[in-house]
């Protein structure tokens, strides 16, 4: 027996192909929910349970991202954002989305939104899995992320 797409179910998979690397939350929302929905492993889970590991992965990450807009020129120092991040199951990142904070600084967001559509093509994270994963957090901008790494 063959398998059967509504209309709904076609669209959606066809809109999850286009759908851009690096959006805005709230916009594409429907796109959104299946990216959420099928990427559903936490960071959490792949990073052994561990809170600390996850942690740390995250926040070097986040410093990465720091360290890439240095050297693009690209001053993030006081931006705040949620950001969301999707990975492929290899590592690299197959989606970012964020919103601005209320108290963020306020700077030019579609070229932060460029910034990283540059940055997923050269970062890869340092495990693999099985399936796409994501995590959804918070992000300040500086990290200061040097004096907790380097301390543990």
């Amino acid at each position: 027996m063959g398998l059967i797409f509504t209309s709904d179910a076609l669209s959606t998979s066809i809109a999850l192909d286009t759908l851009p690397a690096v959006f805005m939350l709230g916009d594409k929302e429907v796109e959104y929910e299946k990216l959420v929905e099928d990427c559903s492993v936490p960071l959490f889970s792949i990073s052994d349970d561990s809170m600390d590991k996850a942690y740390k992965s995250w926040l070097g990450m986040l410093h990465e991202i720091e360290l890439f807009a240095e050297a693009d020129t690209f001053d993030i120092k006081g931006v705040k954002i949620w950001i969301n991040v999707f990975w492929n199951g290899d590592g690299t990142i197959k989606h970012i989305t964020y919103f601005p904070k209320p108290n963020s600084k306020n700077i030019d967001f579609d070229k932060m939104g460029v910034l990283l559509e540059k940055f997923i093509r050269q970062y890869k994270f340092k495990e693999d899995h099985e399936s796409c994963f994501s995590h959804y957090g918070s992000a300040t901008f500086p990290t200061h992320a040097q004096y907790y790494l380097n301390k543990n």
